[in-house]
């Protein structure tokens, strides 16, 4: 990510175009524009949950002050003062993904006991020198749409057995070997660095941004919000999170709440019940921070600010840039109209313990897919030949011939199940080979140049494939042909064969993926609706 470290406009625009640019440090950010910015187009320790409620409650809320009036944000400005920073660009030792236009910001609790507040609750952690006993028992990934109108907040189980690359010691700054571990291990010896690159590593998301905050922060957030209600179907007495509390609902202060999330002994006492436990709080307390009540209430409202800038840390490029809080400022106001999203991570126990688990596969890496593509299916532009008005196309409308044209055996038929799982009815699949023998370097969609709507169906097709291919009139003879069996059910709709032209798909090496916008099963069933917000839990 790049520096916003000085205070005029022109740097500002410098770094965010000259990655090895360094501005001078500001005191402040500068005031905003009158108007909102243009639109771009199982088991565990304690700890568990912190910072799924706290992180985007801090930076939603503390970045919900820019966007008022110049009177209001001078009132609010010192508080960026309180944000605290931590670079850690130099300690991310492994390539990391491309950026994409989405914005996708890491979240994690600490659990030091190091500092006022936090020690009473681990005397022997506080005395502990490696990295003041800090421990990271969750993590969630909050990714923002390229257009900020969709957010998405994936959880990672903390008992997640999971590949951590090669990190350095946050301490000592010695390069560690990689190994398969806990997740939460990343974060304990190699800090925020190592759980972002590990992150990375696994999905394939590029992190523009990290926040952190830790048990005393948590407590003061909730505490200027006047609390947050829950619902219990049975009561808490559990000595462990130091929470008493009776069947119905009840009105939680910050000490209370903090032993809510942290509570384990509660229905099956499992990671993963209480990671939805946590979701489904979470709501509430950004439902609360972004009301009316509380923006335009001018007692409240300073004191919640202050205790969201002074509970957080933040990477320097997030936390002197503005523009970028307000963006997540923006989308966090659309969480009430439904524009959020709240998963964990497909799982399954792990084979080789009972006490953890495995992220399920391909699912998970289908959901990281859809994270990265992130755009909706393309709907094409009237024909030329017929001028007849846009219809929107389905992909169950589309039929597509996948060819390879690479040298990589069985790609057509990876690429055809990628279609399939995205409702595309596949015709067949099969190679081509050009007149001079050599691999095709980049991905064609074809059609016929008889066909009177073959580009506005190619249109669907080609906006579901990255990089994205121009459609080209006039189809091409394949070096093979073979039969193909999707490995998921046919839309029930189906295609209206009649009519529809075949399109096709020749695979080039340039070839990424296909866009995911159809998330399996065991995804959509993590996903937190509307009705499970309003249950007792």
């Amino acid at each position: 990510m790049n520096d916003y470290r000085s205070a005029s406009l022109e740097d500002r625009r410098t770094a965010q175009t000259d990655p090895g640019h360094r501005g001078a440090r500001r005191a402040a950010p500068p005031p905003p524009p009158e108007g909102p910015p243009p639109r771009r187009h199982r088991g565990g320790g304690d700890g568990n949950g912190k910072m799924r409620i706290l992180a985007w409650v801090s930076i939603a809320t503390t970045s919900l002050m820019v966007v008022g009036s110049l009177t209001g944000y001078t009132l609010y400005r010192d508080a960026f003062g309180e944000i605290k920073q931590k670079g850690i660009k130099d300690d991310i030792i492994n390539p990391r993904p491309p950026a994409t236009g989405a914005l996708n910001v890491l979240l994690v609790g600490s659990d030091t006991r190091a500092g006022e507040g936090n020690a009473k609750y681990g005397q022997e952690l506080a005395r502990t020198a490696d990295a003041g006993g800090k421990r990271t028992d969750t993590m969630i990934l909050m990714h923002i749409s390229p257009n900020r109108d969709q957010a998405r907040l994936v959880s990672f189980p903390r008992d997640s057995m999971v590949q951590i690359p090669r990190c350095k010691n946050e301490t000592t700054k010695q390069e560690m070997p990689a190994r398969r571990d806990m997740i939460n291990s990343a974060y304990n010896s190699g800090g925020i660095a190592c759980t972002i690159s590990t992150l990375e590593t696994l999905t394939g998301i590029r992190i523009n941004h990290f926040v952190e905050v830790d048990f005393s922060g948590f407590k003061n957030i909730v505490d200027s919000l006047g609390g947050i209600e829950i619902c219990l179907k049975s009561g808490v007495n559990d000595k462990a999170s130091k929470l008493t509390l009776p069947p119905g609902k009840s009105l939680l202060n910050g000490e209370q709440a903090l032993g809510y999330v942290r509570l384990r002994k509660y229905g099956d006492g499992s990671d993963i019940q209480r990671i939805k436990r946590q979701q489904i709080f979470l709501t509430k307390v950004v439902q609360k921070a972004t009301s009316s009540d509380l923006l335009t209430n001018p007692v409240k409202l300073p004191g919640f600010v202050k205790a969201a800038a002074q509970s957080v840390t933040m990477d320097p490029d997030l936390a002197e840039d503005p523009e970028q809080l307000i963006q997540i400022a923006q989308s966090a106001q659309k969480m009430t109209a439904g524009g959020v999203t709240f998963t964990t991570i497909p799982w399954m126990p792990d084979p080789e313990d009972a006490n953890r688990v495995v992220w399920k596969q391909p699912d998970a890496n289908e959901l990281f897919n859809a994270i990265k593509s992130d755009t909706e299916v393309a709907t094409p532009e009237p024909s030329a030949s017929t001028g007849k008005p846009k219809v929107a196309i389905k992909p169950e409308q589309v039929q597509v011939q996948v060819l390879n044209g690479t040298t990589t055996m069985g790609k057509a038929k990876e690429v055809a199940d990628m279609l399939s799982k995205q409702g595309f009815k596949v015709t067949g699949v099969g190679n081509y080979t050009a007149a001079d023998g050599q691999p095709q370097p980049t991905t064609q969609i074809r059609y016929a140049k008889r066909a009177a709507t073959g580009a506005d169906y190619a249109n669907v097709l080609a906006g579901m494939v990255t990089p994205k291919p121009a459609p080209t009139a006039g189809k091409i003879i394949p070096s093979t042909t073979d039969a193909y069996v999707s490995p998921v059910p046919l839309p029930s709709e189906g295609v209206k064969a009649k009519g529809t032209p075949v399109i096709q798909l020749i695979v080039g090496g340039d070839f990424k993926a296909v866009k995911v916008t159809k998330l399996p099963d065991s995804v959509n069933n993590s996903t937190i609706t509307a009705d499970q917000k309003n249950v007792c839990t």
